[in-house]
């Protein structure tokens, strides 16, 4: 079991940060946090949470470096139908249908779906059933040849974009089973020639062969600002625009 200190070492060192670097955003000394890091010093729950929030821990790691500190955990973790989260799941309930007749969604920290509007059902239509048991993973209904892949064009280019979001939500926070996700449908090999990187694409378009016409979309995502809850800090909201004219026509049209 790791200390806090080494645990703080780590998160500074995902940062790419120096302890100089570390005590000037925090408002402490260099010294104070070798002495942290090393085990020499012994912070309060408060100076954890103060190097947590400057190193941008994820809420559920603070907790664990709470804990590590010998101190109880601060951030409480609740399922989103809790009724405690009710007006949060009323919020994204809002944003979900005020993007129709487009789609959006909301998933969680491993791509697990959460809640979408109505304008995502018609995708499932045509999706192997057992994919949409819950819980129904972006990642593998947008990859599986049961689920979305047969219905994107551009397929190399989506598994890219999904690769490369991964790549860097795991930098930042590393998960076992979001890495198991990635070994699973994302690793490259020699013979995949959408290993390329997308760090230097403004926007991708996802294109959708649908009902005998081609939509292309482009997305954007949402997170929750200073969250409290674990649940909360982990979901965002998925929202997809037409990319042209066309494509508008097709989700606007009565019947799209």
């Amino acid at each position: 079991m790791h200390t806090v200190g080494e645990l703080l070492r780590q998160w500074r060192h995902r940062r790419r940060l120096s302890q100089l670097d570390l005590a000037i955003a925090a408002d402490v000394s260099a010294r104070h946090v070798s002495l942290v890091e090393t085990g020499k010093s012994n912070p309060s729950a408060e100076m954890v949470l103060r190097l947590a929030d400057q190193l941008d821990v994820p809420l559920r790691e603070r907790n664990r470096l709470l804990l590590a500190a010998g101190f109880a955990p601060r951030y409480a973790e609740r399922p989103l139908e809790d009724d405690a989260l009710s007006a949060a799941r009323d919020a994204v309930a809002r944003v979900l249908r005020a993007h129709e007749p487009y789609p959006a969604l909301a998933f969680d920290r491993r791509w697990n779906i959460v809640m979408t509007n109505r304008a995502v059902e018609p995708f499932f239509a045509g999706v192997d059933p057992d994919l949409l048991r819950p819980p129904i993973n972006l990642v593998r209904l947008g990859l599986d040849p049961r689920g979305f892949a047969p219905l994107v064009v551009n397929l190399a280019d989506v598994r890219m974009v999904f690769r490369s979001r991964i790549r860097r939500q795991l930098a930042v926070a590393p998960d076992a089973e979001l890495t198991a996700l990635y070994k699973e449908l994302l690793e490259p090999n020699s013979e995949d020639a959408s290993s390329r990187s997308v760090e230097s694409d403004v926007v991708i378009p996802m294109i959708l062969r649908l009902d005998g016409r081609q939509l292309r979309l482009f997305s954007t995502v949402t997170t929750f600002g200073t969250p409290m809850d674990i649940t909360l800090d982990e979901v965002a909201i998925e929202s997809y625009y037409p990319a042209d004219a066309e494509s508008a026509a097709y989700f606007e049209e009565p019947d799209g």
